[in-house]
């Protein structure tokens, strides 16, 4: 059985239950799932089957991987990835996995790269609060001091400092899959997830 499978962010929107309440969703394009290769206790010491999805263009894939998709049908992905499986041999090189492994009520973890910031400082990245911007005071923004006395007479590793923010991996766990269009292929989550729209989705299903 697979407990995980990838899609794309495509937005948010609200969905509404019966009574008139609504729940603020997110809306994920399952990616056509290919099985690109199986891998066995026996060969390479663990039992997984590889997944191939996003389409890719076949002028831009390179030989090896051109000669690695022929087993599954010649179709060229841009993403593979592994998934653990209990037994390989459920599986077909080719077989298309879809949404209907989910169901609805389903509790699932969501892991994406969250939205790129760019370089910022303290106040933005960490939450300091700033000095004070009256009585002559020069320090507004800045971090201020970041070294020890005499001892240890160094910066401590790990001192929350400006640098690049956000484009990191993040993982929101315990969200409810709220319904499942089979015909679009499209799972509604209830809350956000991380990235922007078009990213990346890693969708997990809750042991």
């Amino acid at each position: 059985m697979v407990n995980k499978l990838f899609g794309k962010k495509i937005g948010m929107t609200r969905y509404f239950l019966e009574g008139g309440k609504s729940e603020p969703v997110t809306v994920v394009k399952m990616e056509p799932c290919v099985v690109t290769q199986k891998k066995t206790l026996e060969k390479e010491g663990y039992n997984a089957i590889q997944i191939g999805f996003g389409a890719r263009d076949e002028k831009r894939t390179n030989k090896p991987l051109k000669g690695h998709f022929e087993a599954s049908g010649g179709k060229c992905f841009t993403y593979l990835n592994e998934v653990r499986v209990d037994d390989v041999d459920a599986f077909e090189l080719g077989q298309e996995i879809k949404s209907d492994i989910f169901s609805i009520g389903d509790t699932v973890h969501v892991r994406g790269r969250s939205k790129g910031r760019g370089f910022a400082g303290v106040i933005k990245r960490w939450g300091f609060s700033g000095g004070r911007k009256t009585h002559g005071s020069r320090s507004h923004r800045v971090p201020g001091s970041i070294g020890c006395s005499a001892d240890p007479a160094k910066v401590v590793k790990g001192r929350k400092m400006p640098g690049r923010m956000g484009y990191t991996h993040v993982t929101t766990k315990n969200l409810k899959v709220v319904d499942i269009r089979p015909d679009m292929d499209v799972l509604l989550i209830r809350g956000p997830v991380p990235g922007a729209p078009g990213n990346l989705l890693e969708i997990v299903k809750a042991s």
